[in-house]
């Protein structure tokens, strides 16, 4: 089909592309002295120091900007450079006279498709990386897009051979634009979480903003042209955008003993940056005021910012965040809820829609209140100062993918709320007798090249290769050895179905193939992945489509993908699939009736939550529901010779016990 102008019906979607980054090492410093290091406390706070107070001021944004952009100019890099708050209000985008108008999405390990050599806007891109770091971020944990980047890729630590994939593998396709339980607003502030117009990302140059131990937003930049990630680890780059974020956080720093790098994964240290306070080019705290600022300005974004003003952002944990703490459903459990801006629980338990054999809204209720009481026995893995309980977020849905609950812990992260829904439909959907009609019906995911032409306002649109989802279906039954996999005959976890997503198999076993959800580690980056990607990608392309639309571009295009409602044009998976760890399918006898996610501070520990979460529910309802027969459970599977997991729990993970091997025999 040859070109010709298209229109969305509607210009109000919003670029969606969930990516991961590192730009380049480029960077002019300029000659001044550097400051002396800032003096940032320790945190002492353990979750419960957010009030009323806590949040950014207009003020307080524009001393982020200011500072971000004087350490820009001193570098000789012009930025793009976003700050949001905790729940991903946008309170400013300012962009500096000469940033670049475009990000180019890069690996760097020459792999064509999927989002690679795409072009996207440059404030897009910052947006994304000041969500990410205040999304991946809590009272407990700093995390900033360089700690975003070692925990996605195809070894932990990214580089080290014969080790397994990052712990949150395939996390950059969560917050998307798409998601039924993002919320959306075109200007001002509301009530969150928001959306992140790039999915998390993964490239240096996006950090947490923290007042008094608590954090209250992001700063995001983008400066050097590239939309990448940090493909080694173990060494210490010079990234401009990352320079200029840092400067950005001075006075606004994550406390010292709750960054990423006071952190450990599996034994690992995380990484939380390549820079420090004195080795910026400028002083910070001595720069001028935002309102001598005379190289740029505000710039409007379609669907996230209105161009104008500055704004205040919220408080978390306040019904105007919309995150507030629970009055009804979870008594004596501390916990949060999503609020719908009027005080009413956006996600209350309800019945299920399935059929005769749905869940109950006691029953949802009993499963989230199970599943909030290991929660908050629970050790977290990824959480200081040693000892904190778990922070987590808890979804249940039925087989249609319909939310029937969603609750948090106090000062879970952000971006598990998302997560831990799609966690919960992934195991229903990969459980059910549909999964593989549902794939074989969608249409192939259309990969594209695209040329913006910001000078003319102009952008074109090519095909250049097509993604047919039931391959997936036929190569996993291959794989697996089962003509009949994904028709309800096997139970999967998100930690089975995340073994197949892997490009090798077993995880972590180089030059082993990849999974049958997977491409080849030759055709495979964190964003050319696999059926993860390709289920959402169309809906990408619709919405860059639209927000360049909105920006007054003309678009020509071929191959457009007809218009959906949802991330994947199937009403099970309306916010994608994820492929890490902290979720199981929920049965009632041998019916499958749903599924239970978790996200938080450790996937080891939301699989735990998770799995006895509905082994105590099932106990309390006299067997009413529980986990799945273990006859069906895909560690039945042993695909190459080395079997699937199903769940994988800590050892000793209580606070209160010492009870070992807590989920064997269950």
């Amino acid at each position: 089909m040859g070109k010709a102008p298209f229109r969305l019906p509607t210009l109000a979607a919003a670029l969606m592309l969930a990516a991961c980054g590192g730009g380049s090492n480029s960077g002019n410093p300029a000659g001044t002295a550097p400051p002396p290091p800032q003096s940032t406390p320790d945190s002492g706070c353990t979750g419960s120091c957010a009030n009323a107070q806590s949040f950014l001021t207009q003020a307080n944004v524009q001393t982020v900007i200011a500072q971000a952009a004087a350490e820009a100019q001193a570098e000789g890099k012009p930025a793009v450079i976003a700050v949001v708050d905790r729940v991903g209000n946008v309170l400013a985008v300012y962009k500096m006279n000469g940033a670049p108008d475009t990000m180019t999405i890069t690996s760097g390990r020459n792999v064509v498709g999927g989002l690679e050599s795409l072009k996207v806007p440059s404030e897009l891109a910052a947006i994304a990386k000041a969500v990410t770091g205040a999304y991946l971020s809590s009272e407990g944990n700093a995390f900033s897009t360089r700690t975003a980047s070692q925990i996605v890729q195809e070894h932990f630590n990214p580089g080290v051979l014969g080790t397994p994939a990052g712990p949150l593998f395939g996390v950059q396709f969560s917050q998307l634009p798409c998601s039924d339980l993002a919320t959306h607003f075109s200007t001002g502030v509301g009530i969150g979480p928001h959306n992140s117009p790039l999915g998390l990302a993964a490239d240096p140059g996006g950090f947490p903003l923290y007042i008094s131990g608590t954090p209250v937003g992001g700063i995001g930049v983008a400066a050097d042209g590239i939309y990448g990630l940090d493909p080694n680890v173990m060494d210490k780059d010079r990234n401009v955008d990352e320079y200029i974020a840092m400067a950005g956080t001075w006075g606004f720093g994550a406390p010292t003993d709750r960054r990423a790098d006071t952190i450990t994964a599996g034994g690992i240290t995380l990484r939380f940056t390549d820079v420090e306070y004195a080795q910026l080019a400028t002083t910070p705290a001595n720069d001028p005021p935002y309102s001598a600022l005379a190289n740029g300005g505000l710039m409007t974004v379609p669907g996230y910012f209105g161009g104008t003003t500055i704004l205040d952002g919220t408080a978390f944990g306040q019904p105007d965040s919309g995150i507030r703490p629970d009055t009804q459903f979870y008594p004596g459990l501390d916990a949060f809820v999503l609020d719908d801006g009027h005080g009413n629980n956006r996600y209350p338990p309800m019945a299920g829609t399935d059929g005769a054999n749905a869940l109950t809204a006691t029953e949802v209720q009993t499963i989230e209140q199970q599943a909030l009481m290991i929660a908050n026995r629970a050790r977290a893995q990824i959480r200081n100062p040693l000892g904190s309980q778990a922070r987590v977020s808890v979804s249940v849905v039925d087989t249609n993918g319909v939310a029937l609950a969603v609750a948090r812990t106090r000062d879970a992260p952000i971006f598990g709320t998302d997560v831990s829904l799609q966690k919960a439909r992934t195991a229903a959907f990969n459980s059910g007798s549909y999964a593989a009609g549902v794939l074989q019906s969608l249409a192939p995911a259309n990969y594209f090249a695209d040329d913006l032409d910001y000078a003319n306002k102009k952008a074109t649109f090519t095909t250049v290769a097509q993604s047919h989802l039931g391959d997936y279906v036929s190569a996993v039954r291959a794989f697996l050895g089962l003509p009949d996999a994904l028709t309800g005959t096997y139970a999967f976890t998100d930690r089975a179905g995340g073994n197949l997503s892997r490009p090798f198999y077993p995880d972590g076993a180089d030059g082993n193939p990849n999974g049958p959800f997977s491409h080849p580690l030759t055709q495979w980056s964190p964003f050319q992945e696999g059926l993860q990607l390709d289920l959402v990608y169309n809906a990408i392309a619709l919405n860059l489509v639209g927000y360049l639309s909105a920006q007054g571009f003309a678009i020509s295009a071929d191959n457009v993908p007809a218009a959906t409602t949802n991330c994947t044009a199937s009403p099970h998976l309306p916010n994608g699939i994820q492929v890490f760890p902290g979720s199981v399918p929920i049965y009632r006898g041998n019916v499958l009736v749903g599924g239970l996610g978790v996200s938080g501070d450790g996937v080891d520990q939301d699989d735990m939550v998770s799995f006895l979460g509905l082994y105590n529910a099932g106990v309390t309802l006299e067997g009413k529901i529980a986990n799945a027969p273990p006859s069906i459970r895909a560690d039945n599977l042993a695909p190459q010779g080395s079997h699937l997991r199903y769940v994988e729990c800590p050892q000793a993970p209580f606070l209160d016990s010492n009870e070992a091997n807590v989920c064997e025999g269950k």
